[in-house]
């Protein structure tokens, strides 16, 4: 077991190469990994599932505690980034899948490795994990309306359909796992250590499959879809920094809020797109799975050298 650990966290910390050798593959070799994208959605109800393992009754005190900064780290997230998305995609006049797509990713609930980088950025962690945790239960709500909002003119959104992948895909595994955790406690918490390699290889598979799916399309909106999916990452971490210091948080929360605002829940865009439009509309999704394990741990140093006077917060 102790080597199955060091292996998890080897693989955890290597997260990054992983998903860019899955993209890679993917793209050269669709044919292996195109018939995984039915998969797609019961991959990430996987990761998902492994996220309600990891929850506590204690990872909801904030909520109690500190109402005001978890709602407005989750309103920042819930305007910030979808508004960036439709402000991007009409200003590169995407082609409509691709446009849907961005839409997408910018609609989802925050991503679980915002916590980690949370952590590393010396932020304030239990307010991450408060904010990611209601922005998940949230999206069933959220998503669909944010989605129908802003992407109505581009084609048609069925948000019951969407509502129903969104329980399906994310609030059910992570009820069952939260319920597991309470009533396994001594046994899950035996296995937690191998949540990571399970999480990565379930996110590899996935990020092999959506870009296998659309390697055709890729080669001639590549360029374009991936200056689009870094600003919009970019601009998030930026903008929801900005947001907590206009709201005069400490520098430790507006890194919270930088990183949770500008990390996606990707997997879950990813999952959605496939289910309800086109493997197409997935490829902003896999991009962004890509690209913010790249800008997350880059955000992460820069914000751990602000604020040096504060210690880090537990996890």
């Amino acid at each position: 077991m102790h080597r199955l650990a060091a292996f998890s966290r080897f693989v955890g910390n290597t997260f990054m190469l992983w998903v860019l050798l899955a993209a890679l593959a993917g793209y050269l070799a669709p044919a292996a990994f195109t018939p995984l994208t039915p998969w797609i959605g019961p991959l990430l109800g996987v990761v998902m599932f492994g996220m309600g393992l990891t929850l506590t009754a204690a990872d909801f005190v904030e909520l109690r505690r500190r109402p005001w900064d978890v709602a407005l780290g989750t309103l920042g997230h819930f305007v910030i980034m979808p508004g960036l998305a439709w402000l991007l995609v009409k200003l590169f006049t995407l082609p409509t899948e691709l446009a849907v797509g961005v839409l997408i990713v910018g609609c989802c609930p925050s991503g679980t490795a915002s916590n980690v980088m949370t952590y590393l950025a010396h932020g304030d962690v239990a307010l991450s994990v408060a904010i990611a945790s209601v922005s998940t239960l949230l999206a069933p709500v959220f998503t669909p309306f944010l989605l129908w909002l802003l992407g109505h003119s581009w084609v048609q959104v069925g948000a019951g359909g969407l509502v129903l992948s969104i329980l399906g895909i994310v609030i059910v595994p992570v009820v069952l796992g939260a319920l597991c955790r309470r009533l396994l406690r001594a046994r899950v918490e035996a296995c937690l250590d191998a949540l990571p390699l399970v999480s990565v290889a379930t996110i590899v598979v996935l990020v092999a499959a959506v870009v296998a799916a659309s390697h055709a399309r890729l080669a001639s909106a590549g360029f374009t879809i991936l200056g689009v999916v870094m600003l919009h990452n970019l601009l998030g971490l930026a903008l929801g920094y900005g947001f907590g210091r206009l709201c005069g948080m400490p520098v430790a929360k507006r890194k919270s809020l930088a990183l949770e605002v500008g990390m996606q829940n990707s997997g879950l865009g990813a999952a959605l797109a496939v289910a309800h439009f086109s493997p197409l509309a997935a490829v902003p999704s896999a991009i962004f799975s890509v690209w913010h394990n790249v800008s997350g741990p880059l955000a992460a140093t820069l914000f751990r050298r602000l604020g040096r006077s504060e210690p880090p917060a537990s996890p």
